[in-house]
């Protein structure tokens, strides 16, 4: 994999990292995304703001609309890279359950 992006990086903000959860807030400028990652741990999302997901995973891309507040939850094992497909900046809590 090149060392190089071609999109601006997603701002993660640590708020909370104990025995029992982490705690992170994204904030993503129109196209920025997160990089390809695994998530080691289950975990629930909390859109801040209305979100435009461009999910890239094995599976393809597809795009993801999700209103501010309706949180979901995934569980360990899911790897993507998450996109802002939006025109405006978009935010989400994530908290991992360990």
């Amino acid at each position: 994999m090149s060392q190089y992006r071609a999109r601006p990086p997603a701002l993660a903000t640590l708020i909370l990292d104990d025995a029992v959860v982490r705690i992170t807030q994204w904030d993503f400028e129109p196209g920025a995304d997160t990089g390809v990652h695994t998530h080691g741990f289950g975990y629930v999302v909390v859109p801040m703001t209305d979100c435009q997901f461009l999910i890239e995973d094995a599976q393809g891309s597809r795009r993801v609309d999700v209103a501010k507040g309706a949180a979901y939850r995934r569980e360990a094992g899911t790897e993507h890279n998450v996109v802002n497909a939006g025109d405006k900046p978009m935010s989400f809590i994530e908290i991992e359950y360990k």
